[in-house]
């Protein structure tokens, strides 16, 4: 069979059509951390994302693609992915050497001299906002940045809940507005657009986002006292 015959025969799968294996996907996926818990991750998702995609690849076969065609639309894919999963591998070395290195404690004792308990909620927030629009990753910001944050938290005796929230708000929004993000390359990519006109546009929903949750680390740390005391304050930056 010619492929110009292949190419006429294939046709583009309904709506739902393509509806049919991402409802497939997350049910499995939902079955699996229901009845695996925290072990799900070591090989019953895995499973349930390969039989996605061998329902996805049935449908394709039902249109009238061939094997071949597929083979090659998964090679695309997985060649568009390859740059956002190189960025993930690193993140655990990164965090790893930050830790071995003494950054994260060094970053703790400068962080008690600068971050005072009033600010400290909204000074969080910017912080991790910034080194995740300049690493790309909030995994990354929140393993190394992070960590000395709830570190500092923790000396102060701040709510650690709502520290962590300041932390992820800044690195969620760090990784959503950078060029060097793993998700931010990879939803343009797919899609077909431009990196940087996939900013822009998400710029009209993350950024009053994070003005909204930066005013509320503001007011709560302008009404939440800290009872750390300088003598305790003094002993934890000479341990340090």
């Amino acid at each position: 069979m010619s492929a110009s015959k292949t190419a006429t025969q294939a046709s583009t799968p309904t709506l739902r059509q393509a509806t049919i294996p991402l409802a497939i996907l997350v049910l499995m996926l939902g079955s699996s951390v229901f009845l695996f818990g925290e072990t799900s991750s070591a090989g019953p998702n895995q499973i349930a994302m390969l039989l996605g995609a061998a329902v996805a690849a049935l449908i394709g076969l039902r249109n009238g693609h061939t094997w071949s065609d597929l083979e090659a639309a998964m090679g695309r894919s997985i060649a568009t992915a390859t740059g956002p999963l190189l960025i993930l591998l690193m993140v655990g070395s990164l965090i790893g050497i930050w830790i071995l290195a003494g950054v994260v404690p060094t970053m703790i004792y400068y962080g008690l001299s600068l971050l005072t308990p009033s600010i400290y909620y909204a000074g969080a927030c910017a912080i991790c906002a910034v080194v995740a629009l300049a690493t790309g990753s909030s995994w990354t910001t929140a393993g190394t940045v992070g960590l000395a944050l709830i570190g500092i938290a923790t000396t102060y005796d701040l709510h650690l809940g709502i520290a962590a929230g300041a932390i992820i708000s800044g690195a969620y929004f760090g990784d959503k507005m950078s060029p060097l993000s793993d998700t931010t390359n990879l939803a343009p990519a797919v899609a077909g657009t431009d990196l940087f006109t996939h900013i822009r546009h998400m710029t009209w929903t993350t950024v009053p986002s994070f003005g909204i949750a930066l005013l509320f680390f503001i007011v709560i740390g302008a009404i939440t006292p800290s009872p750390v005391g300088v003598n305790e304050l003094a002993a934890v930056m000479s341990a340090l």
